[in-house]
């Protein structure tokens, strides 16, 4: 719940609608630093050196975090907007810069399917070799994908839980059942599908 006066946010919120004639941009991508990583993975495993393994993981996730920041600086220097930044390395780190770069399935846009959207806009399993799982993860696993919001009030924030009412409304916008957008949303429902079902039997 939030406090008296906050608003609850949505992504939309960063972005001008397009019935208000303001021009407007957002930007996607998606990036990998795994290819090849689950071989090496593999080899150290087959060689018993777990401490490599685990290195060769880490060090992927790192990169492929790095390459979407790279390219977050690029927008905004290419975009304007943050043309002039003087950032260190920790004010990087800590995201003290305008705009967000949110991804599907993270707090502010839960839904992991909508990566299906952005793969498919930026035909990405052609373009980068990432693909999407049947849950929606990504292959390789040390990939990144999102968006790019340049809003000046753009910020980071976790989507509360959802009504019945939300549900049904993003159900007809996803054109999805209700029992799947249920499912991809389980965690974040104010309400149990499985009572709501008995009650009506």
């Amino acid at each position: 719940p939030k406090s008296s006066g906050e608003p609850n946010l949505c992504l939309a919120d960063f972005i001008a609608p397009k019935d208000t004639g303001v021009r407007d941009y957002i930007g996607a991508f998606a990036v990998t630093a795994g290819h090849g990583a689950d071989a090496l993975v593999a080899e150290f495993e087959r060689q018993h050196d777990d401490y490599n393994a685990i290195m060769v993981k880490a060090l992927a996730d790192r990169l492929a975090e790095a390459f979407a920041e790279y390219l977050h600086k690029r927008v905004r220097a290419e975009w304007g907007y943050g043309r002039d930044e003087q950032l260190s390395y920790e004010d990087l780190i800590r995201e003290r810069y305008r705009g967000i770069r949110p991804a599907a399935g993270y707090p502010a846009c839960p839904d992991h399917t909508e990566k299906r959207t952005l793969f498919d806009l930026l035909e990405v399993e052609r373009n980068a070799g990432i693909t999407l799982t049947e849950s929606f993860a990504m292959i390789p696993p040390a990939s990144v994908s999102g968006l790019y919001f340049s809003h000046v009030s753009a910020k980071y924030f976790a989507v509360g839980k959802l009504g019945k009412d939300q549900i049904v409304d993003y159900h007809r916008r996803k054109n999805m059942t209700i029992a799947e957008v249920e499912r991809w949303l389980s965690p974040y429902l104010s309400y149990s599908p499985a009572e709501e079902s008995s009650e009506r039997s």
